[in-house]
């Protein structure tokens, strides 16, 4: 009986074995005789190398270029030939420089000055003016180091009653005042933008396809404006790395409103910097003029001829409560419509000219056969 717990044993040893031994390679030698020069050949293979990567972020700036300057009085007068040599000049350059357009020096200033008032309110009500995905208007939020940066500010202004119910209530004595130029100049600054959406689309080698707009965007044509106290200038490299700041930051953001022109007033003695994704130009504008840059709408109407870009005055003087510009955006609230009844009624000089010579040679023809036969 001592003997029979033996193949239990043996049984148990069979399930419970070890497993078998790995295959032995075969003996060949690997062809790297030192696994230095192996490890050292990953080491070069993995290792990232530095990119040297061209100064493209920033735009590059083009040859020296001035843009059109036109007379506003002339507008509609210029011949064909003359009209379309003016817009392949707007769009290599994305804008244009408007004198002589009739709107008083003195109400650009008054309103320049009055918009001034709006920077000097405290940081708090700014933060409760601040614009946010339920408010359109009111001032640009600054986060982090953008604040001193060089102290700029921007303001959002729209011809609405609920911003001018409470920017009252939180600029008592002066936004009332302002909000009434403010009208004027506004409708002023819309009558231009008229006149030279017409003369683009008078002058232009392609026809604009304008896409339908939705109520909101035609309500707010033409009454929303930009506003921007620009900060103290800076001196040498750090005026440079601010510029490129500033520019860098426009062109990520764009523009909240989407419009076909945008037209720019500023008080003081300014260079005006116009950026695009090519590049930028820069160019000294007379005083009291308007410079009008392309917007997006406009771009896509237009099939890309026009090509839109940002638009900023750099201010040359000192005083930086002086430095206040105005950026106010167009879209044409009919554009059809508006577009075909002006050219029922546009003559151009030269047709005006050919309809006189007609009618001479018409009138000296009737007197010919009436002596003829009298």
């Amino acid at each position: 009986m001592a003997m029979t717990p033996e193949p239990l044993q043996r049984a148990n040893a069979v399930d419970f074995r070890a497993p078998p031994p790995s295959p032995v390679a075969p003996g060949r030698q690997s062809p790297f005789a030192n696994d230095d020069v192996l490890t050292e050949y990953l080491q070069q293979s993995l290792k990232v190398p530095d990119l040297v990567l061209p100064d493209r972020v920033f735009p590059r700036q083009k040859s020296a270029q001035n843009p059109p300057r036109i007379d506003f009085e002339k507008l509609g007068s210029f011949e064909n030939e003359m009209g379309f040599r003016i817009c392949d000049l707007i769009t290599q350059i994305g804008c244009l420089e408007l004198i002589n357009h009739g709107i008083s020096p003195d109400l650009m200033g008054l309103v320049l000055f009055l918009a001034g008032g709006i920077f000097q309110i405290s940081p708090e009500k700014k933060k409760t003016a601040a614009r946010s995905p339920e408010r359109r208007y009111g001032f640009e939020e600054i986060h982090g180091e953008e604040e001193i940066r060089d102290q700029s500010e921007e303001f959002l202004w729209c011809d609405e009653a609920a911003m001018k119910l409470e920017m009252e209530g939180i600029w008592p004595f002066g936004f009332s005042n302002f909000s009434q130029e403010m009208r004027k100049l506004s409708k002023q600054m819309e009558e231009v933008g008229r006149r030279v959406m017409l003369f683009l689309q008078q002058h232009s080698s392609t026809k604009f396809l304008p896409e339908n707009e939705s109520p909101e965007e035609q309500e707010l044509a033409g009454k929303v404006c930009y506003i921007q106290k620009h900060g103290q200038k800076m001196a040498g490299e750090q005026s440079d790395n601010s510029l490129r700041y500033d520019v860098i930051r426009m062109l990520i953001k764009g523009c909240e409103f989407s419009h076909a022109l945008s037209l720019h007033v500023w008080s003081g003695a300014t260079d005006f910097h116009v950026y695009s994704k090519k590049g930028w130009v820069s160019f000294s504008p007379a005083r009291n003029s308007i410079i009008v840059t392309i917007g997006d709408k406009l771009q896509g109407w237009s099939g890309g001829q026009y090509k839109h870009v940002i638009g900023r005055p750099v201010f040359k003087g000192e005083n930086e409560k002086s430095n206040i510009s105005m950026a106010f955006l167009y879209s044409p609230p009919k554009f059809i419509n508006s577009i075909k009844e002006d050219e029922d009624f546009t003559i151009s000089i030269s047709q005006q000219f050919i309809l006189c010579v007609l009618i001479i040679l018409i009138y000296r023809f009737l007197i010919s056969i009436y002596h003829f036969f009298t």
